[in-house]
């Protein structure tokens, strides 16, 4: 333990030799194991721990609380972006080619330093993102993804605000609490229920949203590479490559999602209309031994335009909707098979 110990302090005096004064007594600005520790906690606890302290428990609904809890992520976002950009990149002092950090104690540095700190503060907010996915029992939305995403970032902010609290890298915070507010406004929308989110079909388009900006991360990071500036190398490095490596992993989530799940559901619709004696003409498989037509992966009924009434029954019951059509009778004749 001793060992350890004398390691932590070894790391910690390096650290504080070449940090930014400014914020060198701020809250958790100290040590960065502190950050560290409180990481390690909260991926232990949505892993381990909290999905085992809810498995023989009932899921909260916890509606209101992502309401109000998401009204406030908007908000606090909005107020970042709003800082950062008074900071520098609204009143034209930063320069999207070039911007160096200011160490000096001019007002509008103060407030871009400031800013810094409440966007490194706003990573731990939002690991309550996935403490209710837990407490409601949404295990399935807790994806390698997700946790990589919110782990990592205090701690990667940690080390903008310890030697460079403004600057070139805050390009970072300046897209990314803009994509928050429009992400947040729609998860806020989504928890009010049924009647709201039936409007929601733009989902998809917030990770169109956050691949794009990692891009324009990336491109605003690596052209230091490749210009006289007097911003540290070691930086762009790490802006640059934490950008690339959220770009692919929003990229496989979006493949996942919305491209293999549909076209694994327009194969089982296919098979479907196969084993039902069907034939398939000019796209649209048709089936000749039942009333469903099959288009661009939905099942719709020639004999009742308004209901299910006159589809098939499955299993001795009635089938009722798509879902039970597909689910029972896709499901069933692979069985039979």
């Amino acid at each position: 333990m001793a060992v350890i110990v004398d390691l932590m302090q070894t790391v910690n005096n390096f650290l504080n030799k070449h940090q930014d004064q400014r914020t060198a007594n701020w809250f958790l600005m100290s040590s960065p194991f502190y950050t560290l520790g409180v990481c390690l906690l909260y991926v232990i606890f949505v892993k381990i721990i909290g999905p085992k302290l809810m498995e023989n428990r009932k899921p909260f609904k916890l509606q209101n609380t992502l309401v109000y809890y998401n009204l406030f992520q908007v908000l606090f976002s909005t107020w970042l972006f709003y800082e950062i950009g008074m900071g520098g990149w609204f009143t034209g002092e930063y320069s999207f080619r070039c911007q160096p950090v200011d160490y000096s104690n001019k007002p509008s540095t103060l407030r871009m330093v400031r800013a810094s700190w409440w966007y490194f503060f706003s990573k731990f907010t939002e690991f309550f993102d996935t403490i209710f996915f837990v407490l409601r029992k949404k295990n399935q939305q807790i994806t390698t993804l997700h946790v990589i995403h919110h782990g990592v970032m205090p701690m990667s902010v940690w080390f903008g605000v310890k030697f460079t609290p403004g600057g070139h890298s805050t390009f970072f915070g300046f897209l990314n609490t803009f994509v928050h507010i429009i992400m947040y406004t729609y998860y806020m929308l989504s928890a009010m229920g049924p009647e709201v989110q039936k409007y929601l079909w733009w989902k998809k388009y917030i990770t169109t949203l956050q691949m794009i900006q990692f891009v324009a991360i990336m491109v605003h990071a690596f052209q230091l590479l490749f210009t006289e500036c007097n911003y540290p190398r070691a930086f762009v490095w790490w802006i640059g490559m934490h950008a690339v490596m959220f770009f692919f992993l929003f990229k496989e989530f979006y493949n996942e999602a919305y491209i293999r799940k549909k076209q694994a559901a327009a194969a089982a619709a296919l098979k479907l209309a196969r084993t039902g004696n069907g034939v398939c003409q000019n796209g649209d498989a048709k089936l000749q031994n039942g009333d469903a037509k099959l288009q661009n992966g939905a099942i719709k009924l020639q004999n009742g335009v308004n209901g299910y009434a006159k589809a098939p029954a499955q299993n001795g019951s009635a089938v009722t909707s798509v879902n039970d059509y597909y689910v029972n009778g896709v499901n069933q004749r692979i069985k039979e098979e």
